[in-house]
């Protein structure tokens, strides 16, 4: 096929038009490379190499990430898309920035296709070629993010509040990182003790027994106090054990208590409650 639209190659977000600088970037939150702005296509990331992999999480919860051929990452900061698999279909969320037919197999052979949504714009991807692909389904949009999409589309839908796009699985906005920066709950996952999908609106860390709150993470932006304890009740409203965020971080267990002690430890720190020990 021939591309129609253009690929940010630094974030993977997919562009009607190409613009002299992809605007998701030059927001504070992420950037612009010091070589400049470049653009790729599908063609180009596929005479490349790149591929999509897929694994399996636990039961019914499944990864893709996009490789080249010498293992790194072909596009984008490398998100790992999420896809949960219920009787009723399937929810791919935080898209990729790369979409081929081995790709929609390999998802298709999963089930079908409900809704595609991200968690904020940062993980768009190419959602609206992820949509036509797989028959056009429906691209679901924070409402206050509409305005970083940037490639439109009669499939993106606006969305607030809480939503379940399928049983036992509810999208819902606690905000933070972006004004509609979202979550989705999985309600049986973990076993049935509850899983939820934060994307970075709540970033499992790397000790896997906590989670960070902020506005930029490449450029070390906090979010205040107030909006943290804010996302902490908001998603405290949802029994899960288990949480992931949108690369390789997990919390394993005990998420819902991880994400409280979390929020208030964040909390103190950016209060001052602990400048004596710096």
């Amino acid at each position: 096929m021939t591309d129609d639209f253009w690929i940010c190659a630094t974030c993977g977000v997919e562009h009607a038009e190409r613009p002299d600088v992809c605007a998701v970037c030059a927001d504070e939150r992420q950037w612009v490379p010091e070589g400049g702005q470049r653009w790729t296509t599908l063609d180009e990331l596929a005479a490349a190499g790149a591929r999509v992999g897929v694994d399996e999480l636990e039961p019914d919860l499944f990864g893709l990430e996009v490789h080249d051929p010498s293992g790194g990452h072909a596009v984008g900061i490398g998100q790992r898309a999420k896809v949960v698999r219920t009787p009723a279909g399937l929810l791919l969320w935080d898209p990729l920035g790369y979409v081929d037919d081995d790709a929609v197999a390999a998802v298709r052979a999963l089930g079908e296709v409900v809704a595609i949504a991200a968690s904020h714009p940062h993980m768009f991807g190419v959602q609206v070629e992820w949509s036509r692909r797989l028959g056009g389904v429906p691209v679901l949009v924070a409402e206050p993010d509409l305005g970083w999409v940037a490639r439109p589309d009669d499939a993106v839908r606006p969305w607030s509040g809480d939503l379940e796009v399928l049983p036992g699985v509810t999208l819902t906005q606690p905000g933070g990182h972006f004004p509609g920066s979202a979550v989705a709950h999985w309600a049986e996952g973990a076993d049935g003790r509850g899983v939820l999908l934060a994307g970075d609106t709540i970033m499992a860390n790397p000790d896997r027994t906590s989670v960070s709150f902020m506005r930029s993470y490449p450029n070390r932006i906090p979010l205040s106090a107030a909006v943290t304890l804010r996302v902490a009740a908001h998603v405290g409203r949802f029994a899960f054990d288990r949480l992931y965020n949108n690369f390789e971080g997990v919390v394993t267990a005990d998420a819902a208590a991880v994400v409280r002690r979390s929020a208030e430890r964040h909390a103190a720190w950016v209060r001052g409650d602990f400048d004596h020990l710096t």
